[in-house]
């Protein structure tokens, strides 16, 4: 039997949290469209092209995508990814409303810049990171949807959320070497990642809007980071997805404990 959880919008899809999956073994791919088989009428359509799915709670890009065998005993989680139409980075991740700002270092960043910003939107995650150590948006939401598993899986690597995010993206359990590699800096550029409500995300949003970078990534950073993190050209063309290097940050991501 295969579990398959639903998150967000994908629990209207099917009127239910989850469905158990009478099946030994069948691909990412039978799956989806068996669900889709299986979906009752008169509830809203499953975009299968813009979800994530975590089996076991590992995105699935990273195990062949919707090539990926599922097994008797597999959970598989179903996770709408809703992205926002204005050129303001913005989405969703199962319930999760996340916008991306892409900010320019100046006189008023300092230590305590995100502390205090976190003071004014206490009901919102924030985080942030050094544009040298994004790929793309794609690599932003799969580093997301590992840590909003892990929590939802109490198996975080700090007790919030925002430290884990920042953890996974320098691929270290080792808070005070997070910071210092893939935390604001002043040389580049930085993009803050907050999640929370919309209405909040609009005004955190107004606030920063004087500091923001027209250039959301930086073009240097897949050089950058298969550098930093000792990613040969071989090892990039074992992986066989479409996006190697975002996927093989994934995989690491998730593995860390």
């Amino acid at each position: 039997m295969i579990t398959v959880k639903f998150l967000g919008g994908a629990k209207k899809s099917f009127s239910a949290d989850s469905l158990s999956i009478q099946k030994k073994e069948l691909t990412v791919q039978q799956l989806l469209d068996h669900l889709i088989l299986k979906k009752p009428e008169k509830t809203p359509e499953l975009d299968t092209e813009n979800v994530l799915i975590a089996i076991n709670g590992k995105d699935s890009s990273v195990m062949g995508g919707k090539a990926a065998t599922l097994h008797s005993g597999d959970i598989v989680s179903i996770i709408p990814v809703i992205h926002g139409g204005s050129p303001r980075v913005r989405f969703k991740i199962g319930s999760s409303n996340i916008e991306i700002f892409s900010m320019i270092n100046d006189k008023n960043v300092d230590n305590y810049y995100l502390d205090n910003l976190r003071r004014a939107f206490p009901k919102v995650v924030l985080q942030a990171i050094s544009k040298k150590f994004i790929v793309n948006k794609s690599h932003i939401q799969k580093i997301l949807i590992v840590s909003l598993m892990a929590k939802k899986q109490n198996i975080m690597l700090s007790k919030k959320l925002e430290t884990d995010i920042l953890m996974r993206l320098a691929g270290t359990t080792q808070i005070a070497k997070a910071i210092s590699q893939v935390g604001i800096n002043n040389k580049n550029g930085f993009i803050i990642i907050a999640i929370g409500p919309k209405s909040t995300l609009e005004k955190i949003h107004s606030v920063l809007k004087p500091q923001f970078d027209d250039e959301f990534f930086s073009k240097d950073s897949y050089r950058f980071i298969t550098k930093e993190f000792k990613i040969t050209k071989k090892q990039l063309q074992a992986t066989d997805t479409k996006t190697p290097l975002e996927d093989i940050l994934a995989e690491r991501a998730a593995v860390l404990f």
